[in-house]
């Protein structure tokens, strides 16, 4: 698998609200620097993990839309805009923020991580 053959199938899956499906995907010296609305936020993997936790507790379902995707060697950039739907209303699906990301895989794994993001 392509490097971002694995970058496509891990934002196909439910990693982002299952910490359990996101353990599949994460090296375990993991980092992952986010510029976020709070500014820069460091994340390492027991952090990417309580992420997950959080994001499951408030959602049922999560949804990335990939609109560009490019690979270079061990490094994939990708733009996304993730959808969400809440558990109050988990009929209605809405936007709850553009990313864009650079990745680093290492055995097969989410090594290295430089993201941003934009709230819609």
């Amino acid at each position: 698998m392509t490097a971002k053959e694995f970058i496509q199938k891990f934002y196909k899956s439910d990693a982002l609200i299952d910490s359990e499906t996101f353990k599949l995907y994460l090296h375990p010296e993991v980092i992952v620097d986010w510029n976020s609305t709070k500014g820069l936020i460091q994340l390492d993997y027991n952090g990417v993990l309580e992420l997950s936790n959080e994001l499951s507790r408030a959602y049922v379902r999560s949804k990335v839309r990939i609109s560009h995707i490019i690979e270079e060697d061990d490094l994939v950039s990708v733009r996304y805009s993730h959808f969400v739907k809440t558990i109050e209303n988990p009929r209605e699906e809405m936007l709850l923020a553009h990313f864009m990301a650079i990745w680093q895989i290492k055995d097969n794994k989410l090594y290295r991580g430089y993201q941003m993001s934009q709230l819609s």
